[in-house]
């Protein structure tokens, strides 16, 4: 699993998601932009993590996220989650290099 450089912040957070409130991008394929890793922490129940080797490509790997656990997604690697219990929920932390624009400018954690 990817870990996130010494040199990177948590710049951004997404709310608490849940099967009731989840944005649909989430659940398809999608990734971060360059300079941007994602921390996944499931909060309750479990989050499946499926990780692919390109856009439209074959699954790479899937990790089961069990409550208190957390994955990290690397920048530009593409992915979705799926929801394995009723009352899962979790969060993202978006993480960038300290001094970058993305921090500095509090961009967006995706390719505009």
């Amino acid at each position: 699993m990817a870990s996130i450089p010494n040199d990177f912040v948590n710049y951004k957070s997404t709310p608490i998601f849940t099967p009731d409130n989840i944005p649909k991008m989430f659940l398809h394929l999608h990734n971060t932009r360059a300079g941007v890793y994602g921390k996944i922490n499931v909060i309750s129940g479990q989050l499946k993590f499926y990780g692919f080797t390109e856009r439209r490509g074959e699954i790479e790997q899937e990790i089961l996220i069990k409550q208190g656990d957390m994955a990290i997604s690397p920048p530009e690697y593409w992915h979705k989650v799926e929801f394995l219990t009723d009352d899962t929920s979790f969060s993202v932390d978006f993480y960038a290099q300290q001094d970058s624009d993305i921090v500095t400018e509090n961009r967006s954690e995706r390719n505009e």
